[in-house]
């Protein structure tokens, strides 16, 4: 089995869609694709929406990502980007 992850949030005021883009994909290639049990991430949004998914091979391998890299300057610049009480994650375990 594995983990889809679901986070939605909104964007911060003033943080316009090509930076938060460019901010992403630097969290995509830089950060997130070296952590131990990382499968795949995509970006989405409908109207002021977004939505990362993000595939891991256990909540384990999932969860560390948050605690080790909780004071990585590109996690913590993408906390800022989120409008504060926006983000919401949650974790599935798939059935096959």
């Amino acid at each position: 089995m594995s983990v889809v992850e679901v986070t939605t949030f909104r964007l911060a005021e003033g943080v316009s869609d090509e930076s938060f883009l460019d901010l992403d994909k630097r969290l995509q290639t830089e950060l997130i694709p070296n952590r131990s049990g990382f499968i795949r991430r995509t970006t989405a949004r409908h109207g002021q929406e977004w939505l990362v998914v993000t595939l891991w091979w256990s909540d384990e391998q999932a969860a560390a990502l948050y605690r080790e890299t909780e004071d990585d300057p590109l996690q913590v610049e993408f906390a800022r980007a989120v409008e504060a009480g926006t983000l919401h994650s949650t974790r599935f375990e798939t059935l096959d």
